[in-house]
């Protein structure tokens, strides 16, 4: 199953990132520095929904349009009073022209959904930020989130994509690298 490949050939990927995120995440201390986090995600995973919409086979997903991400990255950016900024450039994302290099993209967005109450938990203790549990993204569906990931899950292992397996880990895995470097270099 694509799903259980996916998961074990992205693991040292997604762990990097994740060691990333976290590192990053015990820095931020008040509204501006969560304002800025939140700004690096709505930059990446913006350029990198365009770049999934022009490709993605929505008869493969057909809820994709409620599993976009960049509105409710905007909305928090809104709700903490900063300006939207500017979305990656292309060379700043992974390379996505075709559909399954879409599809290993949102692998990515998805997964990003399930750590996200962790995250929203640990942040608003340690920020001590009122307004907290208003935000959107980190929240991810709320109590459907453990529902939308099975059937993400359950799209991935359609016989559609069995003969396309590492293309989209390929993607999946330079999406997690390129996210990554985001927060690195800003």
């Amino acid at each position: 199953m694509l799903s259980e490949k996916l998961k074990e050939n992205t693991k040292l990927n997604h762990q990097a990132l994740e060691k990333k995120l976290i590192a990053r995440m015990r820095t931020l201390k008040s509204k501006e520095d969560y304002a800025k986090f939140i700004a690096l995600f709505y930059s990446y995973f913006g350029g990198l929904e365009l770049a999934i919409n022009k490709y993605l086979d929505l008869s493969q997903l057909p809820d994709y349009g409620r599993r976009r991400k960049t509105s409710a990255l905007a909305d928090d950016l809104s709700l903490l009073g900063e300006k939207l900024p500017v979305l990656y450039a292309k060379s700043a994302l992974p390379k996505i022209n075709n559909h399954c290099q879409a599809f290993g993209a949102l692998y990515v967005i998805e997964g990003s959904t399930l750590g996200g109450r962790v995250i929203c938990k640990m942040l608003s203790e340690q920020m001590d930020m009122t307004g907290f549990s208003e935000m959107l993204f980190f929240n991810g569906y709320g109590d459907q989130t453990a529902t939308m990931w099975q059937i993400f899950k359950q799209s991935m292992d359609q016989p559609v994509y069995k003969l396309k397996h590492e293309m989209i880990i390929e993607s999946a895995n330079h999406t997690f690298i390129k996210f990554g470097n985001c927060f690195e270099n800003n």
